[in-house]
C-alpha cells in the first residue's frame, strides 16, 4: 500500500457538508428542510450539488439524513439494502404505497434494515434537529431511488422535474430537461403491483433491533447485527456488527477490504500500525474508513457508555433482501 492509503480517512460530524437539494421532494412542503449527506460513495443523491466526502469504493455507501422536527423524507424504494441507525432524536419510519401499511418509532442506537422493493419514508418526530446514519448496498447504491408516483407528481407542482437519467432539474430556477431527455416515468398501476404492502411483523419483526438489546447481546463479544449469521439474517453485500465497551479489544486486526467505524455512544480511540502508525479519537457522528489490510483497533477512550457500529463488505452481491427468500 502507498503511504496515502495506509492511514484511516476520518469524516468528523462537525465537518459534514449537507445538500438541501438532493432529491425530487426538496421543494415539497414538509420535506423541503431536510439535509442529505454522502460520507462514503455517491449514494443516491439526484443533485449535482451533493458533496462526497470519501470516494474510495467500499462495496457499500455510507450517508446520513439530518432533519428538523416534523420534516419527512418522501416515500421511495431501493433495489439494494437501506439500513439506518438513529444517531440522535426520535424517528418514525413508515411504509407502503401511501405510507399507511405500518410504522415504527426508533430512538438513538436503534437500527432498521428496511426490505428492498417496498416504499418507505421517515420523519423526525422529536423536538430538535436530529440525524440518522445510513448504509446502502452496492458501490452504486442500486442505481438510484424509485419514487412513489404521488411524490413525482407533487414535486412537479413545486418546480422540480427528475430526468430519466436520474438528474434533477429546477424549473423555477430556469432549468429545463435537455433535448432528447425525457422525464422519469411514473410507475403504472400494473407496475405498482410489484411493490407489496408488508405487515409490521414482516418489517419490524425481521429488520428492527433495539439498542439496549444489542448492548446486552454484545456483553462478551461483538455481535453481528446484520449478516448471514446476524440477529438480522440478511446478506446485503456487507455485514454490520456492534462493539461495546465490554466487548472491545485493544488487539489489532485487519480486513481484506475497507471497513468503517461509526460510534453511536461514547468516545473511541482508534489506533493503527503499518507504514504510518498513529491514533485518533472518534465521537458519535464521526465516520472512520479503515483501509484494507491495515492493522487497527478501537476501544473506548474515556469512562461512560460506549458503543459503535462496524461495517465491512462481503462477497455477497448487493441485491434483494433475504426476507424475500425466507
Amino acid at each position: 500500500m502507498t503511504r496515502a492509503a495506509s492511514t484511516p480517512e476520518i469524516v468528523r460530524y462537525g465537518e459534514l457538508k449537507p445538500c438541501k437539494t438532493a432529491f425530487i421532494d426538496a421543494h415539497t412542503p414538509g420535506s423541503n428542510l431536510k439535509e442529505n449527506f454522502t460520507i462514503i460513495g455517491g449514494g443516491v443523491s439526484e443533485s449535482a450539488d451533493q458533496h462526497v466526502h470519501i470516494t474510495t469504493p467500499h462495496g457499500f455507501n455510507i450517508g446520513a439524513a439530518g432533519q428538523p422536527p416534523k420534516c419527512r423524507n418522501s416515500l421511495h424504494s431501493h433495489r439494494t439494502a437501506e439500513v439506518f441507525f438513529v444517531l440522535s432524536g426520535r424517528w418514525r419510519f413508515f411504509w407502503g404505497r401511501h405510507g399507511d401499511a405500518g410504522e415504527v418509532v426508533l430512538e438513538p442506537g436503534d437500527i432498521i434494515n428496511i426490505p428492498t422493493g417496498i416504499f418507505r419514508g421517515f420523519e423526525n418526530i422529536g423536538t430538535d434537529y436530529a440525524m440518522i446514519m445510513a448504509v446502502l448496498g452496492g458501490d452504486d447504491a442500486g442505481g438510484g431511488v424509485i419514487w412513489a408516483p404521488q411524490v413525482i407528481e407533487d414535486a412537479a407542482d413545486h418546480g422540480l422535474v427528475l430526468a430519466e437519467t436520474g438528474k434533477l432539474y429546477d424549473t423555477k430556477a430556469g432549468q429545463a430537461l435537455p433535448d432528447g431527455v425525457a422525464p422519469m416515468p411514473v410507475l403504472t398501476e400494473a407496475e405498482m403491483a410489484d411493490y407489496p404492502e408488508l405487515s409490521p411483523m414482516q418489517v419490524v419483526g425481521w429488520g428492527v433491533r433495539r439498542y439496549w438489546d444489542m448492548v446486552a447481546l454484545a456483553r462478551n463479544a461483538p455481535i453481528t447485527v446484520i449478516g448471514e449469521t446476524g440477529i438480522i439474517r440478511d446478506r446485503p453485500g456487507f455485514e454490520v456488527a456492534m462493539v461495546t465497551r465490554s466487548s472491545a479489544s485493544a488487539d489489532h486486526h485487519a480486513h481484506d477490504r475497507p471497513s468503517v467505524l461509526m460510534p453511536v455512544r461514547g468516545h473511541w480511540r482508534v489506533e493503527w500500525a503499518g507504514d504510518a502508525p498513529g491514533e485518533a479519537s472518534l465521537a458519535p457522528g464521526d465516520t472512520a474508513s479503515i483501509p484494507a489490510g491495515l492493522p487497527h483497533t478501537a476501544y473506548p477512550s474515556m469512562e461512560g457508555e460506549a458503543a459503535l457500529y462496524h461495517v465491512v463488505g462481503t462477497d455477497d452481491p448487493a441485491g434483494p433482501s433475504a426476507l424475500w427468500s425466507a
